[in-house]
């Protein structure tokens, strides 16, 4: 199993950064030519999300993007350090102007992801949220 992991300032410019990392390693790994572009808007799509959160929630850590490479499988699982309960103490209440528009891009973000990729799954805690995409490979054997 081969992992890389990729760190990078929560600055939208770096995106791209992440989309082609990820398109690289995962040809590498075995994904499906055909397969490739999805990877590509799928990291991009949690990665851009990512950076929303941070940017919004005022959190300097980096965005964490982690690629490993299974037996028989891609896995990708993009990481950002904002708490469920950002900026929110109990008994407060978010600003009604900005936050539906925040979470409402938010599940744009998760419903495309969700439609690229057959295999996602989301988390939340208070430390943070991960977004862990999938796919097949090929037999090492098969590649060139």
């Amino acid at each position: 199993m081969a992992t890389v992991e990729l760190r990078f300032s929560a600055l939208p410019e770096h995106v791209r950064t992440a989309r082609l990392v990820a398109a690289a390693v995962a040809r590498r790994a075995g994904v499906d030519e055909a397969v490739l572009d999805e990877v590509r808007l799928a990291v991009g799509e949690a990665c851009t999300r990512a950076v929303g959160l941070h940017l919004s929630h005022g959190v300097e850590a980096p965005v964490r993007v982690v690629l490993t490479d299974e037996e028989k499988k891609f896995s990708i699982e993009v990481g950002d350090e904002t708490p469920t309960s950002a900026g929110l103490t109990p008994g407060s209440h978010p600003d009604v102007d900005e936050e539906p528009a925040a979470e409402g891009e938010d599940e744009m973000g998760l419903a495309v992801i969700s439609g690229l990729v057959d295999d996602v799954e989301v988390t939340t805690s208070d430390t943070g949220g991960r977004i862990r995409m999938s796919w097949p490979t090929a037999p090492q054997s098969l590649l060139p």
